[in-house]
């Protein structure tokens, strides 16, 4: 980068206009004759020789502004000194531009201002990557370079404009709970440590040396004690913290859309967030979108797409062909069905004709390297007819078993089939992380923000998953979460089995929000609670506030928590979190513009009494 450039303070001024009369985004052909007050940024200079044109822009848009020694020789002159991003304040008369200077891509593309007066207000160094409204005009910048100056970066239309969104999305869900009856409470930032499924943010406390505050990664109990308070409905819109790594669609400090309602069944939340997302796709997208979602099994989504959160945009379903390889003498498989595996076909139209090469990286690179399956067996039906290829040899697959695989499947000519064997629920998953590879790759999957818009309620999520290497029961969701009550008196004797009184919202493969009807009863608590290896002296510690409220008189609840950020990302049709977000951090949770996280002063640390032992070295440091 170039050496800091001095500013030329001699050159600014005093701003002698007054406030704006209009934005740059405001004037129109009614205009015309006007004088008016403009101030904004620099963004494109033409110098045609005896004229002058700056683009001037602000949030709201670009205005044309000419410079010409007829209508003042000091603005003229001034001008020529400007450079992009100057900041400056114009006065000048509007005109109508001439039928063949007319820019039909801006809003106030038929008229321009002829300046009569110039106020410099600030200079700018030179930038370390180009801004500009005019997408021509601008070159890629590394996204650290463009984090660690967020302030210019954030100058750029398209993230202004989802700033902008992401606040519309704010009002809109403002005004539909308050319409509904719901309470905006907040819940305190500095709160108790409880397992909610990923690492607390943890805060010392000076006050109690050796005792930590954690920060929220949802308000779980807190909404639950307000419904217990009496309050019947509750919202928030709240900012949430999990220490976990980070990808494109995940953020160390989010925010969430955050609800809780007495008395409520289901099929009430779903019509009352059915309501808010229609609000909130009139008012962004002007569409209305169609009600109820549908909805679908956990159990079917896994099977038909491999995901509980399935993107049912496209096609690509998976098939189930464990009945066809029962007995078949193909020992691969058979080996893993008399596991209790099964084996997943996943038929792709067009695509019959594909060679070798292609075939061989798919499987060892997409499927055994990136998936973590153990390998891929696949038929090629021909696009020309011709006879059937199968990746396994005659004399270890009879060809008889590959037809009638081939007529379950109702494949055709030009179609390739992909199998998959393995243990439940792996290899579902896998089958569909394999349906999302090829989706990419044949183009079935449309651009983000552009819709089809397709919304699902996927219901029945099991209450509990067993974790192999720890050999024990997590919660799916939370430990909060109702059990199915026809599975309540299989709670202790079968847990795998229980349903959960759980769901979430997805949105083409996103999961934009989850929730469900909480335990609300004491007993039922502490036996969740045992189940997760909690026995009653730490639930006691942990969560003894909840469990004396639930003495009292707690009604029955639930709720539903919507990702803000997500919903934001996907009407705006942006690649990353990061784009709807005005500060956000890096995958290593780095905010490049301020280095956050740093250092802090060893007397702040002792204050806190704690030493630092870093692990390059483990030597403590005070």
């Amino acid at each position: 980068m170039s050496t800091p450039h001095v500013q030329e303070n001699s050159a600014l001024e005093h701003d002698t206009h007054g406030p704006r009369t209009h934005t740059c985004g405001d004037l129109r052909a009614e205009h015309v004759g006007q004088e008016v007050v403009l101030k904004g940024w620099v963004d494109t200079r033409r110098d045609l020789g005896g004229v002058i044109f700056i683009d001037l822009r602000d949030r709201y848009g670009l205005t044309q502004l000419v410079f010409s020694p007829q209508d003042s020789i000091s603005a003229y002159q001034k001008a020529e000194r400007l450079r992009s991003e100057y900041v400056i304040s114009v006065r000048g008369i509007v005109q109508k531009r001439t039928p063949e200077t007319v820019n039909p891509k801006l809003a106030t593309g038929e008229v321009e201002v002829r300046v009569r007066d110039l106020v410099v207000l600030n200079t700018s160094e030179p930038l370390p990557f180009p801004i500009s409204a005019h997408e021509e005009k601008r070159t890629a910048a590394s996204e650290d370079v463009r984090l660690k100056y967020r302030y210019l970066d954030l100058r750029r239309p398209e993230l202004q404009r989802n700033l902008l969104l992401r606040h519309r999305v704010y009002q809109v869900t403002r005004r539909y709970f308050d319409a509904h009856g719901f309470v905006e409470v907040e819940t305190p930032v500095l709160m108790k440590s409880t397992p909610e499924g990923a690492r607390d943010f943890l805060v010392p406390s000076r006050l109690h040396p050796g005792k930590f505050y954690a920060l929220p990664q949802s308000p779980q109990t807190y909404k639950q004690i307000l419904m217990v308070a009496g309050l019947d409905r509750y919202f928030q819109i709240v900012k949430c913290f999990r220490d976990e790594d980070l990808r494109a669609d995940r953020q160390p400090e989010f925010t969430q859309i955050d609800v809780e309602m007495t008395f409520p069944t289901e099929a009430q939340i779903f019509e009352l967030i059915e309501g808010l997302i229609q609000a909130i796709w009139q008012e962004i997208k002007g569409i209305t979108l169609p009600r109820p979602f549908p909805r679908m099994r956990y159990d079917e989504a896994l099977r038909r797409f491999g995901s509980d959160k399935p993107d049912t945009r496209f096609g690509l379903e998976l098939q189930e062909l464990g009945s066809v390889f029962q007995g078949s003498g193909f020992r691969v498989f058979e080996s893993v069905l008399e596991q209790g595996g099964t084996v997943v076909a996943l038929v792709v139209p067009g695509m019959g004709d594909q060679g070798r090469a292609y075939m061989d990286r798919l499987d060892k690179e997409v499927v055994r390297k990136q998936i973590g399956a153990s390998g891929l067996v696949y038929f090629k039906l021909p696009s020309d007819g011709g006879p059937v290829y199968s990746s396994v040899k005659e004399h270890v697959l009879r060809p008889e078993v590959v037809q009638h695989a081939l007529t379950v499947l109702q494949a055709q000519a030009g179609d390739l089939v992909l199998l998959l064997a393995g243990p439940k629920p792996q290899v579902y998953l896998q089958a569909g992380a394999l349906r999302l590879h090829i989706a990419r790759e044949q183009n079935l999957i449309p651009p983000t923000g552009e819709g089809p818009w397709h919304f699902l309620w996927v219901t029945d999520f099991p209450l509990l998953e067993w974790d192999e290497e720890t050999q024990r029961y997590y919660a799916m969701h939370h430990p909060f979460t109702s059990p199915h009550p026809d599975d309540l008196d299989r709670l202790e004797v079968d847990p795998g089995s229980v349903r959960a009184r759980a769901y979430d919202l997805v949105l083409n493969g996103n999961e934009i929000g989850g929730g469900s009807i909480r335990i609300h009863r004491q007993d039922v608590q502490r036996r969740m609670f045992r189940l997760l290896g909690i026995d009653d002296a730490e639930a006691e510690r942990r969560f003894g506030f909840l469990l004396t409220a639930f003495r009292y008189g707690a009604p029955p609840h639930g709720g539903i928590a919507l990702g803000l950020d997500r919903i934001v990302m996907l009407l705006a049709g942006a690649g990353s979190l990061r784009d709807v977000i005005a500060f956000p951090k890096t995958q290593r949770a780095q905010e490049l513009m301020s280095n956050t996280p740093d250092e802090v002063s060893p007397e702040q640390l002792e204050e806190l009494h704690i030493r630092v032992v870093l692990p390059e070295t483990a030597s403590p440091r005070p």
